[in-house]
């Protein structure tokens, strides 16, 4: 889903990938496990491409193939996380899978960062 929302986060978050997944529409995927945790982010799959060892890709943007753990990237995709510190103000981009891309108001950067930090302004 895609908005033009404002938030402000009410909590830090710092990514723990220095090296993000980043592939363009068309790329192989080769699928891992499945994500599991109780954050409500549902639908995460660990994959790889060729020359990455890989990260966190959004079901949606998977297409499998029919052999096991392979598929093709129906999009382009980053898994960038935007580091953000309490009372960043972000406007929201595009909410996946408990995640919103959103854009930092200070400095125009942007990345993924958690839905649960994130609470709505007007």
């Amino acid at each position: 889903m895609r908005t033009n929302m404002k938030f402000i986060a009410t909590g830090q978050h710092r990514s723990e990938y220095p090296d993000p997944i980043t592939f363009t529409s068309g790329t192989p995927l080769f699928i891992g496990d499945m994500y599991e945790g109780d954050e409500g982010w549902d639908n995460w799959y660990f994959c790889t491409v060729p020359d990455h060892p890989g990260g966190w890709v959004p079901e949606q943007l998977i297409e499998r193939s029919n052999k096991p753990g392979h598929g093709i990237a129906k999009d382009d995709y980053t898994a960038k996380e935007l580091d953000v510190n309490e009372g960043d103000e972000l406007l929201a981009i595009k909410f996946l899978n408990g995640w919103v891309w959103c854009q930092r108001l200070s400095d125009q950067d942007s990345g993924w960062v958690p839905k649960s930090i994130l609470k709505n302004i007007k």
